[in-house]
């Protein structure tokens, strides 16, 4: 069972995961976003200008197009990219890496007292058909060498945890791996880990934290872009 010091480790290593590597890459996205980075859809722009401003002058169209940009897509690629990173931290405090193909963490299940042996997945959505037949050719590996070394290991040991999201949300990629291993995603995946229903929505909270610890002013920044982005707009002659 991992314990309560375990537990506050993990909070403080994600936070520390999105001091290092979210929060700067996201900086540095906003920082260097240009007018030429959007492919501007002529037929809406000023719709959602519009619609989110009540107006099409420069700053509403700016801030149709930054606003996504920069609460959306870029920082949903990089914690994508980078949570591997996250992963390993977790197999420091609780887990133990492990050197099998296609596992990424073992450790002692908190519900059933069993041991796991655990490829972690970023949310929902990741996988897709091919990682499907690797995943699977994986665990198979992994029974035969179980079956070797004499080491019982039933289907229901070998897991896909899916940091992120809610299980009626998982692709029909995942849901055919369902079918013989299961796939613990967001809440149910960290109540295996640590024991904690809750954790999950802690661990999420804590990722807030940081930009009020650390003092950063996201709203300011973003009006700087808006504005840049605006004055960009101006000189063009509009959209």
């Amino acid at each position: 069972m991992v314990t309560n010091k375990q537990k506050q480790l993990i909070i403080e290593s994600g936070k520390e995961f999105f001091r290092k590597n979210i929060i700067p890459s996201h900086l540095k996205n906003l920082n260097n976003l240009k007018f030429r980075d959007f492919n501007v859809n002529p037929f809406l722009i000023n719709y959602l200008a519009a619609f989110l401003c009540g107006n099409t002058e420069p700053e509403s169209l700016a801030k149709a197009l930054v606003y996504p940009r920069v609460l959306g897509t870029s920082i949903n690629t990089t914690f994508g990219t980078s949570l591997q990173l996250f992963i390993t931290e977790i197999q420091s405090i609780v887990s133990k890496g492990s050197a099998i193909p296609g596992i990424d963490i073992e450790f002692e299940d908190a519900i059933d007292g069993r041991k796991k042996y655990c490829q972690c997945k970023a949310d929902p959505q990741t996988i897709n058909h091919d990682d499907v037949d690797t995943i699977l050719a994986h665990f198979k590996q992994f029974k035969g060498i179980a079956r070797t070394n004499k080491l019982h290991v039933s289907d229901d040991d070998l897991i896909v945890g899916v940091l992120y999201g809610s299980p009626n949300k998982l692709s029909a990629n995942y849901k055919t791996i369902a079918t013989t291993y299961p796939v613990l995603c967001g809440a149910d995946f960290w109540e295996h880990l640590t024991g904690d229903c809750l954790f999950y929505h802690r661990l999420a909270k804590a990722f807030g934290e940081v930009v009020e610890e650390d003092n950063i002013d996201g709203s300011q920044l973003i009006l700087l872009k808006v504005k840049e982005i605006a004055d960009e707009i101006k000189n063009r002659g509009g959209l």
